[in-house]
């Protein structure tokens, strides 16, 4: 009998005993894949302390993204509690296409998708590469730099802002309001955290109420995605002012902080293995198997949650209505059953089923667009600076469900 297998069982053990999503230690934050290996072996569908299910394998969690009949998106009843109902935060997190089921889901997510059509964004790519040329000249004028602060989280914000048509001179607090609100989302989230998200969302609806009134008076001719949005081009129910609003904070949410831990985390996995460097180097038409298989090995969102509404049957285990399941996609994301040797980083790797933008009805809508920024922005700067390196001092931002850096420092040659 292999003896390490016996101390992989002990680690295991405990491992899933002092598990606690909301009590997170920073050891997790730097690498919790151990912890999420550790439950999908021992506990795949596991109970957490406050009462809900946590699932860790992949066959479990795609098949709950594709289960419209049995799982809910709407996060009334867990808000609530969370935010106090008629907070801002509440208001907003329950508006919000992503939180919501059908009619309401369907009707919104046509809107944003009818104007993210292939045309679009394919128009979208000549800017995109100025902008990454442009950051790229910046840092290369400086030598040392952040990689998060002056790129991953500046090419984003442009993308987005540009989309919306957002003054450029006013794009400053978006990632501010970004981080506060989203961090709410968090578990184990602190007093001061919340009542951050609680006055980012106050203050990011000023500036939205604001950005549409003055659309409005100027509508006639513009093609871009906000205007599109007021105008109701599908034809369908148009969204009231109240939707319109906190719709437009959401698509400036989640395109801003998912995508930039996306090209954070790329950069981050291609400049510590020179191997994969230098793969993609001499192959450049990889890039977008690389950008796939970082969004599967270091998922931008790790977590995802659904709510039982019909009595159901999940890996042995029957839940009934009321249930809320966490969906852990970083553990599914490095589930053997599902990936070949899923703990090496394998920018050729195909096929790569990974759930890093869900799966279903509730897949992102705007992952065209987080997939054209992320293979644009890691090629410009691997190719303009191909001997670039990574300082000390990188720092994880200390969230559970959004993985990225804080801080990323590189050295530029």
């Amino acid at each position: 009998m292999d003896p390490t297998a016996d101390l992989t069982m002990v680690d295991d053990a405990a491992l899933v005993a002092s598990f606690d999503l909301e009590n997170l230690s920073p050891a997790f934050f730097e690498d919790p894949y151990r912890t999420y290996a550790a439950l999908r072996r021992r506990s795949p569908v596991h109970r957490c302390a406050d009462g809900s299910m946590l699932l860790t394998r992949h066959a479990d969690l795609d098949a709950v993204y594709r289960d419209r009949t049995h799982f809910s998106s709407d996060k009334r009843a867990v808000f609530a509690p969370k935010y106090g109902a008629g907070t801002p935060l509440y208001e907003h997190h329950t508006s919000s296409l992503v939180f919501n089921d059908p009619p309401y889901h369907t009707r919104v997510r046509r809107q944003i998708v009818g104007a993210l059509s292939p045309t679009a964004i394919r128009g979208m790519v000549p800017g995109l590469e100025r902008l990454v040329d442009e950051l790229c000249d910046g840092m290369a004028r400086r030598g040392s730099v952040d990689l998060i602060e002056e790129y991953a989280a500046a090419i984003p914000v442009e993308v987005i802002g540009n989309l919306l048509r957002v003054p450029r001179d006013e794009r400053g607090p978006l990632r501010d309001w970004s981080l506060a609100i989203l961090g709410a989302l968090d578990p184990g989230r602190s007093a001061a955290d919340l009542e951050a998200g609680q006055r980012g969302v106050v203050e990011f609806l000023e500036f939205t109420r604001r950005l549409v009134d003055e659309r409005r008076r100027r509508l006639a001719g513009e093609d871009d995605l906000l205007s599109r949005l007021i105008r109701d081009e599908t034809g369908g129910e148009p969204l009231t002012e109240h939707e319109l609003l906190h719709n437009c904070i959401f698509l400036l949410n989640a395109g801003h902080e998912t995508t930039t831990n996306l090209i954070g985390n790329g950069l981050a996995l291609l400049l510590t293995d020179d191997g994969q460097r230098r793969r993609l180097a001499a192959q450049p038409e990889l890039i977008d198997r690389a950008v796939e298989e970082c969004l599967r090995f270091e998922s931008s969102n790790q977590l995802g949650n659904r709510l039982v509404v019909e009595s159901i049957e999940i890996g042995g285990q029957t839940f009934e209505p009321g249930t809320y399941l966490t969906l852990c996609i970083g553990a599914a994301n490095r589930d053997p059953a599902a990936f070949a040797n899923p703990d090496q980083f394998d920018i050729g790797r195909e096929p790569n089923r990974h759930l890093a933008f869900a799966a279903g009805g509730h897949a992102c809508a705007g992952m065209s667009v987080a997939r054209l920024e992320g293979q644009v922005a890691i090629a410009a700067f691997l190719g303009r600076f191909p001997g670039a390196r990574l300082l000390p001092g990188a720092r994880r931002n200390q969230r559970a469900r959004f993985r990225g850096f804080a801080i990323l420092p590189a050295a530029i040659e």
